[in-house]
């Protein structure tokens, strides 16, 4: 499936991986929004049920092997290219995730990962939608 330019939207999925108060980011490192800092996840395979999706793309982006839980929100991430033709338009599925094993290093698709507490978001130039589910997760966690 083409990621760019779709005949229907994609289906994603995201990992809001919270471990001791502190929410995971990624810096992803292919488009679209390469560059930025979001949370683990990506387009989900054929036959690939949500939470096993968010798993697996938390293990191939971050090394992490993470326990999935519910479901923090569903939203649209739209791209119009400058002619105003839909670029990218991905329907994203983010869960509330808990690390099991593993240290985080960036890996697949992604050029690093922080540990961050809700105090330090602001300073990552996160979209609203991300620091939203992330504050979420943060609360729900605790």
């Amino acid at each position: 499936m083409n990621r760019s330019y779709p005949e229907q939207p994609i289906i994603g999925v995201g990992a809001v991986i919270i471990d001791r108060g502190r929410a995971l980011l990624v810096r992803r490192a292919t488009e679209p929004l390469k560059g930025e800092w979001s949370v683990p996840g990506g387009m989900l395979e054929l036959g690939e049920k949500l939470r096993d999706g968010a798993r697996r793309e938390a293990l191939e982006e971050t090394g992490l092997e993470i326990e999935v839980g519910e479901v923090l929100d569903v939203f649209d991430s739209i791209f119009p290219d400058a002619d105003g033709r839909t670029q990218y338009h991905y329907v994203l599925i983010d869960f509330l995730c808990r690390r099991l094993s593993g240290e985080a290093k960036a890996s697949s698709d992604v050029s690093e990962v922080r540990w961050v507490t809700e105090g330090e978001l602001a300073g990552f130039g996160l979209r609203q939608s991300i620091e939203q589910v992330i504050c979420k997760a943060l609360a729900r966690a605790l």
